[in-house]
């Protein structure tokens, strides 16, 4: 019995940690391919591609915040029919610009301008923006982007 205690007191520890870290580097990429996908899916000729590839960064059980809005998604299938829905707008251009990135264990803060000009489907009229905001993004242990923090500027 001891000697069963001892096995799972060596063994546990060494399961837990042997799920792969993501590394500095690692982190920073993933910064950039999440604001490379937002950026494609906003552009005046995205597609549901745009939307699919963006989607494929999130976990199956993340949680999309919008602090500002306290407004949160957290099914996959929702979320892309609302992006699906936004490609009925006209965007005129878009554009995301990284101003900052902060790295910690598996999380990434991102400072970011974005700026563009859309008329979305349900108004009259273009919306000029350039804003900057701030997105926190923490990671599973299969790299993937469980939860979405947006700070809205």
């Amino acid at each position: 019995m001891h000697k069963l205690v001892i096995i799972v007191a060596i063994a546990l520890p060494n399961i837990a940690f042997s799920q792969a870290e993501l590394t500095h580097d690692d982190i920073i990429a993933k910064a950039h391919a999440f604001v490379t996908a937002k950026n494609a899916r906003q552009q005046p000729k995205s597609t549901d591609k745009d939307i699919d590839k963006f989607i494929a960064l999130l976990a199956d059980d993340f949680v999309d915040e919008h602090v500002k809005y306290s407004f949160t998604y957290s099914d996959k299938t929702k979320l892309r029919q609302d992006m699906l829905a936004k490609l009925r707008d006209k965007v005129v251009h878009s554009k995301i610009d990284i101003l900052d990135i902060m790295v910690g264990h598996n999380v990434v803060f991102i400072k970011m301008r974005e700026s563009g000009k859309v008329k979305p489907a349900h108004l009259d009229s273009e919306i000029e923006y350039n804003k900057t905001n701030i997105v926190s993004l923490e990671f599973n242990d299969k790299g993937l982007i469980k939860h979405i923090r947006r700070h809205h500027g």
